[in-house]
């Protein structure tokens, strides 16, 4: 694991890129190079540098238009003696604060800590709480059903036509923004499952829906995933003895439908299915404590369904 502190990120990726462009700003407002090394804190050398060679830049942060404004009324406040190094620091520090909210200074320290990706970490601005851990859980539990299904051999011959999707939901769900999944689903390439991205909170309406129908009847019910409505997978299910429900296609307020039944016959199912209706292609619907749960019955029952 690469430990890195957003401090680092803010020292060797942000400052020296603000420190540049004040520089050039100042320069152009002509102020001597020793005046600005006096405003900046370095060396007339170091300006030089800046203003006529061709240090490296962050582009993430060069180029965000929040530096453009910020680099310029900081130039303009010292050139014009409006500003003096406290005020220049508040607005810098300001920068840095926006930058660490979600901004292109998460991007960097997710780049170089690939542990935080997808987290849409508030480590920088709340730090450490029980809601991070408990998102984070969320998350991994939605990484680790995508390998298993990335890696079951045949999997792609159940994979339905709009793609495959897995979901687990926080404990205390109650829409869709609440549950993670694979943004633009999991589908078929070369007789390959292909996982297209890291998993996101509220990347999958209908895995969520059917979630939140089997939670408000079960609290533990937190993972879901679907696949294509196949005759020998349902018949894996039936010889081991699970739970399976029928439920008709063409629902509209398809979720508070599935709360009734599931309510009705006094328990949620391990497998939810359909066949389908005009323009609806049939799915199955997998489900258990979590997506990493869900992932691994359907992996069992896949290789089950395809044993010869």
């Amino acid at each position: 694991m690469s430990l890195r502190l957003p401090s680092e990120i803010v020292v060797e990726d942000v400052l020296p890129t603000l420190r540049v462009l004040l520089a050039r700003e100042l320069a152009a407002r002509e102020l001597t190079q020793q005046e600005i090394a006096t405003h900046l804190g370095v060396t007339q050398a170091a300006v030089s540098t800046y203003v006529s060679g061709d240090p490296a830049l962050e582009p993430r942060i060069a180029d965000h238009p929040r530096t453009a404004e910020t680099v310029e009324r900081i130039a303009t406040g010292l050139a014009d003696g409006e500003m003096d190094g406290y005020d220049a620091l508040a607005a810098v520090m300001e920068l840095v604060r926006a930058f660490e909210d979600r901004g292109p200074i998460c991007a960097l320290h997710e780049e170089s800590m690939p542990e935080l990706a997808g987290l849409g970490c508030d480590l920088c601005v709340r730090g450490a709480n029980p809601e991070l851990r408990a998102e984070r859980a969320v998350l991994d539990s939605v990484r680790e059903a995508s390998r298993i299904l990335a890696t079951t051999p045949d999997l792609p011959a159940f994979v339905p036509n709009v793609g495959t999707n897995v979901g687990t939901a926080l404990s205390d769900a109650t829409a869709v923004a609440d549950v993670a999944a694979v943004p633009g689903r999991i589908y078929v390439l070369d007789h390959s499952v292909e996982v297209p991205a890291n998993p996101e909170f509220g990347a999958s309406k209908h895995v969520a829906t059917t979630i939140l129908a089997a939670m408000a009847v079960d609290p533990d019910r937190r993972g879901a995933l679907n696949l294509a409505t196949d005759d020998a997978l349902l018949a894996a299910a039936e010889a081991r003895g699970l739970d399976t429900m029928a439920f008709e296609a063409g629902y509209e307020n398809r979720g508070d439908r599935l709360r009734e039944q599931f309510a009705d016959r006094g328990a949620v199912p391990d497998l939810l299915y359909h066949r389908g209706a005009f323009g609806i292609e049939p799915i199955t619907y997998v489900l258990a404590d979590d997506g990493a749960a869900a992932a691994r019955l359907a992996s069992e029952l896949v290789e089950a369904a395809t044993e010869k």
